[in-house]
């Protein structure tokens, strides 16, 4: 077959996969009776929705900062939150970070926006090469952290911080480094080895993040 007959079937076929894998309904407001899938949840029926439906006013309420180690909070409206989030590949949050507070290094499977509202922060992430990238950040301010690349927040400044996410994805995943070594039954001999961390200090962290063993 000639180059630009092949070039050409090559085109029509990602145009027919594309248009295939184009959603044939407005939206899943997701129903919660039924279990999640890997495509997200089934959808309510459109004809039991309001607009109320598509409102959510979480993020517009400042989180308690207080009751965290880490002097930070974090409201997201993601699926489980805002179910008419359900399929349509993008969740925000908003981070309240007392004065010296932190988001601690964590990560998800997808990319986050993030924007400063008030304060100053250090924010970064590490790359698969370990390379560090970090910035002290100001109000107006955006960063990209990676998909799936460790990242965190830090407020340097004199007053609380505020800033707000977006993540391509309505069910992004977390996973925070520190409270998953130490909010479980991972022996402590293990973590130790895996660590560097000595035991003592293992162990206070354990009692810290609820963890056993």
């Amino acid at each position: 077959m000639e180059l630009p007959k092949l070039a050409f079937l090559f085109s029509f076929l990602v145009l027919l996969t594309v248009s295939s894998a184009t959603s044939v309904v407005d939206f899943c407001v997701a129903d919660f009776n039924y279990p999640v899938g890997p495509a997200g949840y089934p959808c309510k029926n459109p004809g039991n929705l309001t607009v109320d439906d598509f409102v959510f006013s979480g993020l517009g309420v400042p989180a308690n900062t207080s009751t965290s180690v880490f002097n930070a909070a974090s409201t997201f409206a993601v699926d489980i939150t805002f179910p008419a989030l359900n399929g349509l590949g993008l969740s925000m949050g908003r981070l309240d970070i007392g004065v010296g507070g932190v988001i601690p290094i964590h990560s998800h499977r997808v990319s986050e926006l993030l924007l400063v509202i008030d304060g100053t922060i250090i924010a970064g992430f590490i790359d698969g090469n370990n390379v560090a990238y970090y910035k002290t950040l100001n109000k107006g301010d955006i960063m990209i952290f990676p998909q799936s690349l460790l990242h965190f927040q830090i407020n340097v400044g004199h007053e609380p911080a505020l800033a707000f996410v977006s993540l391509n994805s309505a069910s992004p995943g977390f996973q925070t480094t520190t409270i998953s070594l130490f909010g479980n039954d991972l022996p402590t001999n293990v973590i130790e080895k895996i660590t560097l961390v000595d035991a003592a200090q293992v162990k206070k962290l354990k009692e810290l993040f609820g963890g056993t063993n």
